[in-house]
């Protein structure tokens, strides 16, 4: 049941990481993938990957922020493959790390025009088409930093926390058009995105020590959240924020 084929995908900020790693898994699913990425460099070779495993996969330079960017996305992905069934935003910045105080007006309005204003984008230009055909899914990568504020990321967290509110509010919504939008809050995962995090010994050993699993995760343990947020199988779960954490978020006891 969590059979893909015959589904269309778009998931932004797929060149690696999160984003490359939901991309591969559903197209085994059976799904033709739409990729982007800010520079075409970088996401066409996930893409030429998938096609030589005998997958679907259409490579796009698209900047995040930009709405008219997110619309040809969209239109690029009708026209090769007809529909669009799945939205997956995963596409982030966090040009500021340190203290929120310190952080500039530039930093905000990159953080919130990538991490916020590019979901919205993105969803507005794919909801005609999934309302045309009848219905579909967003997926929205928040963090477990919008729930607790993330170390040295203030407003990192202040924009996956407007992820959040995006999901529910876009939910409501589109619930009666058979639209499904949910979030996952992955927690420390192991991509070039967080390397500040764990790449630093002492971070990265605070983290998995106030982590109960014990351990920082890889990008494939987010894909089954991602799999069944695009299925059938979440056809009544629709506002929800699926978090993929290790258990850090139950504050337990650090680990010896």
């Amino acid at each position: 049941m969590l059979d893909l084929a015959n589904k269309v995908a778009i998931i932004t900020g797929a060149s690696r990481g999160i984003g490359q790693a939901i991309a591969e898994a559903y197209a085994q699913a059976g799904a033709a993938v739409v990729l982007t990425s800010r520079k075409l460099e970088n996401v066409g070779p996930v893409a030429e990957a998938i096609r030589a495993a005998g997958g679907r996969a259409l490579a796009l330079a698209a900047h995040a922020g930009d709405p008219a960017a997110a619309e040809a996305v969209v239109q690029a992905a009708l026209a090769e493959f007809g529909r669009v069934d799945i939205l997956v935003n995963n596409a982030a910045t966090n040009p500021h790390f340190g203290p929120l105080l310190t952080a500039e007006a530039s930093h905000w309005d990159k953080i919130m025009e990538v991490n916020v204003k590019g979901y919205f984008f993105a969803a507005k230009a794919a909801v005609p088409a999934m309302q045309a055909q009848g219905g579909g899914k967003i997926i929205n990568m928040a963090s477990i930093a919008g729930i607790n504020p993330g170390p040295l990321m203030g407003v990192y967290s202040v924009s996956k926390a407007a992820v959040i509110m995006l999901t529910k509010a876009l939910a409501a919504e589109l619930a009666p058009a058979n639209i499904q939008v949910n979030a996952i809050a992955p927690g420390f995962i192991k991509t070039k995105f967080s390397a500040a995090l764990w790449s630093n010994p002492a971070l990265s050993q605070a983290i998995q020590q106030l982590t109960p699993a014990g351990r920082i995760a890889e990008p494939a343990e987010v894909v089954g959240a991602a799999l069944y947020l695009a299925s059938d199988l979440s056809g009544f779960t629709t506002g929800s924020v699926l978090v993929v954490d290790g258990g850090y978020l139950l504050g337990a006891t650090p680990r010896p």
